[in-house]
């Protein structure tokens, strides 16, 4: 819907509270147009970095890797999102009346979440391999930045007046005025506005921001908590943001690729959820340790599932076991041999039973303290001795 078959539905209503929109979202500055929205946009890419190197380190992460992996994935998303943008809107642009021109201008608004999240994952996991970290932590990590980021970009949707809902009587209803250039012709995006309001409507903008910031709160809140790893905390966040998305987007009706009479948007907000919460409940649970999240430390594939089970089970025990050794680091490559096979072999050399008794005793002691050790880490499964880990690699080099 345009803004002025909105204003044909302009209320009549005395109301004061309603949110002005800014009369202008670019300012001049010389030759150089300074963009409400290009500077919101840089501001969520430079708080997502900061939150996301913050926790980083926290989960034992090197300093300045969140950066050097951004500098893959924030070209990579920026170029997704557009995409995603124009190939979900393509005959604003390709259709009739469209400017074909315009399909790249990406100052003039339009990115697609969707979008920016797919080509930003890729350009992600491209950091993450090239300096040997897990992308499934590292997703974990920057998981509220991002989410954040996307809240602050939502102010740059109300400077350029676009992302409104349905038009609304409600108090906090948000006004979408007229812009015009200097010349006196129409310019949504460079011009300033003039005259009354043409129309009040809801702010969806609005709603999304605080929806993003309480999901941010909720993914903190969680990863405190729950201490949750290997791309779950990702997957939680792709979920909270898709499920308030639906929403927003039934209460939007301005253009919008339609499928079946609903809109693009909730179509890809309801699979996307369902994929994000198949992947929270079925991927490995936990944490992945300090030296697991260290540039250089090879490490199966994202896609392995079993080998990474495999791999964060090994690091548990391996872990458990230091801990209530004192400190202490215990040789777990060391096969430890049964009762019956150490008499076996002191009988068959001829060695005295006492000392044959002596050393079984001994060894019985350390292979049931590592059994201890695994069940009070509340794994029930026996010790993994790094003989395992080695083979997890190994399966991952020959993939």
């Amino acid at each position: 819907m345009t803004i002025r078959a909105l204003a044909d539905q302009l209320p009549a209503s005395d109301v004061l509270a309603y949110i002005p929109s800014p009369p202008r979202g670019v300012w001049d500055i010389g030759p150089f147009p300074l963009r409400a929205y290009a500077i919101c946009i840089i501001i969520g890419i430079v708080v997502a970095i900061w939150l996301g190197e913050k926790r980083w380190q926290q989960r034992g992460g090197q300093q300045g890797m969140v950066l050097d992996v951004a500098m893959f994935a924030v070209p990579l998303g920026l170029i997704g999102g557009r995409l995603y943008h124009v190939a979900t809107d393509w005959s604003t642009y390709f259709g009739p009346g469209g400017n074909s021109g315009d399909w790249w201008k990406i100052w003039q608004g339009g990115l697609g979440i969707w979008g920016a999240v797919l080509l930003g994952a890729v350009g992600a996991w491209i950091g993450c391999r090239v300096y040997k970290i897990p992308l499934p932590a590292f997703g974990d990590a920057i998981a509220p930045g991002i989410l954040l980021a996307q809240g602050i970009g939502r102010i740059g949707n109300y400077f350029n007046q676009e992302l409104f809902g349905r038009a609304t009587t409600m108090p906090w209803g948000l006004e979408i005025y007229d812009r015009f250039d200097a010349n006196g012709g129409p310019s949504p995006m460079n011009g300033s506005a003039a005259g009354p309001p043409v129309a009040i409507v809801q702010p969806t903008f609005l709603y999304e921001l605080i929806w993003n910031l309480l999901g941010v709160a909720a993914l903190l809140w969680a990863d405190r908590k729950y201490r949750i790893g290997h791309g779950r905390l990702f997957a939680l966040y792709v979920a909270i943001y898709c499920f308030g998305r639906f929403f927003v987007e039934l209460l939007r009706d301005d253009h919008a690729t339609h499928i079946a009479g609903i809109r693009i948007n909730s179509f890809t907000s309801a699979i996307v959820f369902l994929c994000a919460i198949a992947y929270f409940i079925f991927a490995t649970k936990g944490r992945e340790t300090a030296e697991q999240v260290r540039a250089g430390v090879e490490r199966p594939w994202p896609w392995q599932f079993g080998a990474l089970r495999a791999y964060g089970a090994a690091s548990a025990g391996t872990e458990v076991v230091v801990a209530e050794s004192g400190a202490t680091a215990v040789d777990l490559d060391k096969p430890k041999s049964s009762d019956s096979s150490e008499l076996s072999e002191s009988e068959s050399v001829g060695t005295s039973g006492d000392d044959s008794d002596s050393e079984s005793s001994s060894e019985g002691n350390e292979s049931a303290e590592v059994r201890d050790n695994s069940s009070e880490s509340g794994d029930s499964e026996p010790a993994i001795t790094l003989d395992a880990t080695k083979a997890v690699d190994s399966g991952k080099n020959g993939s």
